[in-house]
Protein backbone atom coordinates (compact mmCIF):
# COMPACT_ATOMS: atom_id res chain seq x y z
CA UNK A 1 0.00 0.00 0.00
CA UNK A 2 1.56 3.29 -1.11
CA UNK A 3 1.76 6.47 0.96
CA UNK A 4 -1.04 8.27 -0.95
CA UNK A 5 -3.47 5.44 -0.28
CA UNK A 6 -2.53 5.34 3.38
CA UNK A 7 -3.04 9.11 3.67
CA UNK A 8 -6.43 8.84 1.97
CA UNK A 9 -7.53 6.05 4.29
CA UNK A 10 -6.29 7.97 7.33
CA UNK A 11 -8.28 11.03 6.25
CA UNK A 12 -11.33 8.83 5.78
CA UNK A 13 -10.88 7.34 9.24
CA UNK A 14 -10.41 10.80 10.78
CA UNK A 15 -13.52 12.07 9.00
CA UNK A 16 -15.49 9.04 10.19
CA UNK A 17 -14.36 9.62 13.76
CA UNK A 18 -15.28 13.29 13.65
CA UNK A 19 -18.62 12.59 11.97
CA UNK A 20 -19.31 9.79 14.42
CA UNK A 21 -18.58 12.05 17.38
CA UNK A 22 -20.81 14.74 15.88
CA UNK A 23 -23.57 12.18 15.36
CA UNK A 24 -23.25 10.86 18.91
CA UNK A 25 -23.26 14.42 20.23
CA UNK A 26 -26.36 15.26 18.19
CA UNK A 27 -28.13 12.14 19.44
CA UNK A 28 -27.17 13.00 23.01
CA UNK A 29 -28.50 16.55 22.58
CA UNK A 30 -31.67 15.23 20.99
CA UNK A 31 -32.37 12.69 23.74
CA UNK A 32 -31.50 15.15 26.50
CA UNK A 33 -33.64 17.80 24.81
CA UNK A 34 -36.69 15.56 24.72
CA UNK A 35 -36.17 14.62 28.36
CA UNK A 36 -35.76 18.27 29.40
CA UNK A 37 -38.79 19.31 27.32
CA UNK A 38 -40.95 16.67 28.99
CA UNK A 39 -39.65 17.63 32.42
CA UNK A 40 -40.22 21.34 31.73
CA UNK A 41 -43.77 20.63 30.60
CA UNK A 42 -44.52 18.69 33.78
CA UNK A 43 -42.81 21.28 36.00
CA UNK A 44 -44.74 24.11 34.32
CA UNK A 45 -48.02 22.27 34.81
CA UNK A 46 -47.27 21.60 38.48
CA UNK A 47 -46.31 25.23 39.04
CA UNK A 48 -49.53 26.41 37.41
CA UNK A 49 -51.53 23.96 39.54
CA UNK A 50 -49.94 25.33 42.70
CA UNK A 51 -50.55 28.95 41.73
CA UNK A 52 -54.32 28.55 41.75
CA UNK A 53 -54.71 31.69 39.60
CA UNK A 54 -55.39 30.02 36.24
CA UNK A 55 -58.28 27.76 35.31
CA UNK A 56 -57.81 24.27 33.93
CA UNK A 57 -58.38 25.39 30.35
CA UNK A 58 -55.21 27.50 30.07
CA UNK A 59 -52.78 25.25 31.96
CA UNK A 60 -52.30 22.50 29.32
CA UNK A 61 -51.88 25.11 26.59
CA UNK A 62 -49.08 26.93 28.43
CA UNK A 63 -47.34 23.67 29.38
CA UNK A 64 -47.38 22.43 25.78
CA UNK A 65 -46.09 25.78 24.51
CA UNK A 66 -43.08 25.51 26.85
CA UNK A 67 -42.36 22.00 25.59
CA UNK A 68 -42.49 22.97 21.91
CA UNK A 69 -40.30 26.03 22.49
CA UNK A 70 -37.59 23.87 24.08
CA UNK A 71 -37.80 21.37 21.24
CA UNK A 72 -37.19 24.17 18.73
CA UNK A 73 -33.99 25.17 20.56
CA UNK A 74 -32.97 21.50 20.65
CA UNK A 75 -33.40 21.27 16.88
CA UNK A 76 -31.20 24.33 16.39
CA UNK A 77 -28.55 22.87 18.71
CA UNK A 78 -28.57 19.54 16.84
CA UNK A 79 -28.03 21.25 13.49
CA UNK A 80 -25.31 23.44 14.96
CA UNK A 81 -23.58 20.24 16.12
CA UNK A 82 -23.06 19.36 12.46
CA UNK A 83 -21.47 22.74 11.76
CA UNK A 84 -24.48 24.61 10.46
CA UNK A 85 -24.09 28.34 11.15
CA UNK A 86 -26.69 29.61 13.60
CA UNK A 87 -27.30 32.91 11.80
CA UNK A 88 -27.86 31.24 8.45
CA UNK A 89 -29.83 28.53 10.20
CA UNK A 90 -32.27 31.04 11.68
CA UNK A 91 -32.69 32.69 8.29
CA UNK A 92 -33.23 29.30 6.69
CA UNK A 93 -35.72 28.35 9.38
CA UNK A 94 -37.59 31.58 8.72
CA UNK A 95 -37.82 30.78 5.03
CA UNK A 96 -38.76 27.17 5.71
CA UNK A 97 -41.27 28.32 8.30
CA UNK A 98 -42.91 30.62 5.75
CA UNK A 99 -43.12 27.81 3.21
CA UNK A 100 -44.48 25.39 5.78
CA UNK A 101 -46.95 28.03 6.96
CA UNK A 102 -48.30 28.44 3.44
CA UNK A 103 -48.50 24.68 3.01
CA UNK A 104 -50.09 24.06 6.40
CA UNK A 105 -52.57 26.91 6.61
CA UNK A 106 -55.18 24.62 8.12
CA UNK A 107 -52.83 23.51 10.91
CA UNK A 108 -51.80 27.08 11.71
CA UNK A 109 -55.42 28.15 11.69
CA UNK A 110 -56.02 25.56 14.41
CA UNK A 111 -53.27 27.17 16.51
CA UNK A 112 -54.79 30.62 15.99
CA UNK A 113 -58.25 29.23 16.77
CA UNK A 114 -56.91 27.66 19.97
CA UNK A 115 -55.57 31.05 21.08
CA UNK A 116 -58.93 32.67 20.30
CA UNK A 117 -60.80 29.99 22.26
CA UNK A 118 -58.54 30.63 25.25
CA UNK A 119 -59.07 34.38 24.93
CA UNK A 120 -62.84 34.38 24.32
CA UNK A 121 -63.55 31.54 26.78
CA UNK A 122 -66.75 30.15 25.23
CA UNK A 123 -66.03 27.03 27.29
CA UNK A 124 -63.60 25.74 29.87
CA UNK A 125 -62.23 22.35 30.81
CA UNK A 126 -64.90 20.27 32.54
CA UNK A 127 -67.86 21.99 30.86
CA UNK A 128 -70.35 20.21 28.60
CA UNK A 129 -70.87 21.87 25.21
CA UNK A 130 -72.64 21.26 21.93
CA UNK A 131 -71.11 22.80 18.82
CA UNK A 132 -73.64 22.15 16.06
CA UNK A 133 -73.73 18.42 16.79
CA UNK A 134 -70.27 18.04 18.33
CA UNK A 135 -71.21 17.44 21.94
CA UNK A 136 -69.15 16.40 24.92
CA UNK A 137 -67.33 17.39 28.10
CA UNK A 138 -64.20 19.43 27.39
CA UNK A 139 -61.06 17.71 28.70
CA UNK A 140 -58.33 19.94 27.27
CA UNK A 141 -57.78 22.73 24.73
CA UNK A 142 -54.50 21.94 22.97
CA UNK A 143 -52.39 23.86 20.47
CA UNK A 144 -54.05 22.17 17.51
CA UNK A 145 -57.19 20.45 18.78
CA UNK A 146 -59.60 20.21 21.68
CA UNK A 147 -60.08 16.90 23.43
CA UNK A 148 -63.62 16.04 24.49
CA UNK A 149 -65.48 13.12 26.07
CA UNK A 150 -68.97 12.38 24.79
CA UNK A 151 -71.87 11.50 27.07
CA UNK A 152 -71.43 7.80 26.27
CA UNK A 153 -67.71 7.85 27.10
CA UNK A 154 -66.22 8.18 23.60
CA UNK A 155 -63.01 10.19 23.14
CA UNK A 156 -63.35 13.03 20.62
CA UNK A 157 -60.44 14.94 19.01
CA UNK A 158 -61.82 18.12 17.42
CA UNK A 159 -59.65 20.64 15.48
CA UNK A 160 -59.82 24.05 17.14
CA UNK A 161 -60.88 25.83 13.95
CA UNK A 162 -64.03 23.67 13.76
CA UNK A 163 -65.11 24.76 17.23
CA UNK A 164 -64.27 28.44 16.67
CA UNK A 165 -66.40 28.59 13.51
CA UNK A 166 -69.46 26.89 15.01
CA UNK A 167 -72.28 28.02 17.22
CA UNK A 168 -71.52 26.72 20.72
CA UNK A 169 -74.07 25.86 23.39
CA UNK A 170 -72.51 25.65 26.85
CA UNK A 171 -74.74 23.61 29.15
CA UNK A 172 -72.49 24.01 32.20
CA UNK A 173 -71.70 27.72 32.24
CA UNK A 174 -74.88 28.97 33.92
CA UNK A 175 -75.61 27.71 37.45
CA UNK A 176 -79.33 27.09 36.80
CA UNK A 177 -81.43 25.62 33.99
CA UNK A 178 -85.13 25.48 33.15
CA UNK A 179 -86.93 22.15 33.05
CA UNK A 180 -89.91 21.79 30.72
CA UNK A 181 -92.07 18.66 30.91
CA UNK A 182 -94.80 18.40 28.28
CA UNK A 183 -97.75 16.03 28.71
CA UNK A 184 -100.82 15.67 26.53
CA UNK A 185 -104.36 14.93 27.74
CA UNK A 186 -107.42 14.04 25.76
CA UNK A 187 -109.76 16.74 24.47
CA UNK A 188 -112.56 15.07 26.40
CA UNK A 189 -110.75 15.38 29.77
CA UNK A 190 -111.15 18.19 32.31
CA UNK A 191 -108.28 20.59 31.51
CA UNK A 192 -108.53 22.35 34.90
CA UNK A 193 -108.08 19.02 36.64
CA UNK A 194 -105.05 18.30 34.47
CA UNK A 195 -103.54 21.66 35.48
CA UNK A 196 -104.20 20.90 39.16
CA UNK A 197 -102.40 17.56 38.81
CA UNK A 198 -99.49 19.30 37.09
CA UNK A 199 -99.22 21.89 39.89
CA UNK A 200 -99.36 19.15 42.57
CA UNK A 201 -96.61 17.26 40.76
CA UNK A 202 -94.40 20.34 40.80
CA UNK A 203 -95.10 20.90 44.50
CA UNK A 204 -93.90 17.36 45.30
CA UNK A 205 -90.45 17.99 43.83
CA UNK A 206 -88.07 19.39 46.46
CA UNK A 207 -85.22 20.09 44.03
CA UNK A 208 -87.06 22.91 42.25
CA UNK A 209 -85.88 26.45 42.89
CA UNK A 210 -88.43 28.87 44.43
CA UNK A 211 -87.37 31.65 42.07
CA UNK A 212 -88.40 31.85 39.32
CA UNK A 213 -91.55 30.19 40.59
CA UNK A 214 -92.71 26.92 38.96
CA UNK A 215 -95.48 27.32 36.39
CA UNK A 216 -98.09 25.25 34.60
CA UNK A 217 -99.80 26.29 31.38
CA UNK A 218 -101.70 24.98 28.38
CA UNK A 219 -98.92 24.99 25.82
CA UNK A 220 -100.78 23.98 22.66
CA UNK A 221 -103.98 22.57 21.23
CA UNK A 222 -102.36 19.80 19.21
CA UNK A 223 -103.86 17.46 16.66
CA UNK A 224 -104.71 14.66 19.10
CA UNK A 225 -104.19 16.19 22.55
CA UNK A 226 -104.23 19.29 24.72
CA UNK A 227 -100.59 19.77 25.74
CA UNK A 228 -99.92 20.86 29.31
CA UNK A 229 -96.46 22.15 30.19
CA UNK A 230 -94.78 21.91 33.61
CA UNK A 231 -92.02 24.53 33.87
CA UNK A 232 -89.54 25.04 36.69
CA UNK A 233 -85.95 26.08 37.35
CA UNK A 234 -83.33 23.83 38.95
CA UNK A 235 -79.61 23.81 39.63
CA UNK A 236 -77.73 22.72 36.52
CA UNK A 237 -76.49 19.54 38.23
CA UNK A 238 -80.12 18.51 38.97
CA UNK A 239 -81.47 19.06 35.46
CA UNK A 240 -81.46 15.49 34.14
CA UNK A 241 -82.52 13.73 37.38
CA UNK A 242 -85.43 16.13 37.81
CA UNK A 243 -86.48 15.84 34.16
CA UNK A 244 -86.53 12.04 34.27
CA UNK A 245 -88.36 11.89 37.62
CA UNK A 246 -91.02 14.40 36.60
CA UNK A 247 -91.72 12.68 33.30
CA UNK A 248 -92.39 9.47 35.19
CA UNK A 249 -94.36 11.14 37.99
CA UNK A 250 -96.71 13.17 35.78
CA UNK A 251 -97.62 10.07 33.74
CA UNK A 252 -98.52 8.16 36.90
CA UNK A 253 -100.54 11.07 38.33
CA UNK A 254 -102.50 11.56 35.09
CA UNK A 255 -103.40 7.89 34.92
CA UNK A 256 -104.31 7.69 38.63
CA UNK A 257 -106.74 10.59 38.14
CA UNK A 258 -108.51 8.77 35.34
CA UNK A 259 -107.33 11.12 32.62
CA UNK A 260 -106.09 9.89 29.28
CA UNK A 261 -102.77 10.54 27.60
CA UNK A 262 -103.70 10.11 23.93
CA UNK A 263 -101.37 9.01 21.20
CA UNK A 264 -101.67 9.67 17.48
CA UNK A 265 -103.96 7.30 15.64
CA UNK A 266 -104.83 6.95 12.00
CA UNK A 267 -108.01 5.53 10.54
CA UNK A 268 -107.54 3.86 7.19
CA UNK A 269 -110.60 3.62 4.90
CA UNK A 270 -110.39 1.16 2.04
CA UNK A 271 -112.58 2.01 -0.94
CA UNK A 272 -113.32 -0.86 -3.25
CA UNK A 273 -114.15 -0.04 -6.79
CA UNK A 274 -116.20 -2.48 -8.82
CA UNK A 275 -114.71 -3.51 -12.09
CA UNK A 276 -116.62 -2.10 -15.04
Amino acid sequence: MDKQTRDWMQQLIDFGLVAGMDLLGALAILVAGFIVAGWAKGATRRALDRSGKLDETVKPFIANTVRYAILIFVLVAVLAQFGVQTASLIAALGTIGLAIGLALQGTLSNVAAGLMLLFLRPFRAGEYIDADGLGGTVAEIGLFATQMRTADGVFMHVPNSMLLNRSIKNYSRNPTRRVDVLVGVSYGDDIDKALEIASATLAEESRLLPEPAPQTMVMALADSSVNVNLRAWVNASDYWPVLFDMNRRIKLRIEEAGLTIPFPQRDVHVIERKAE
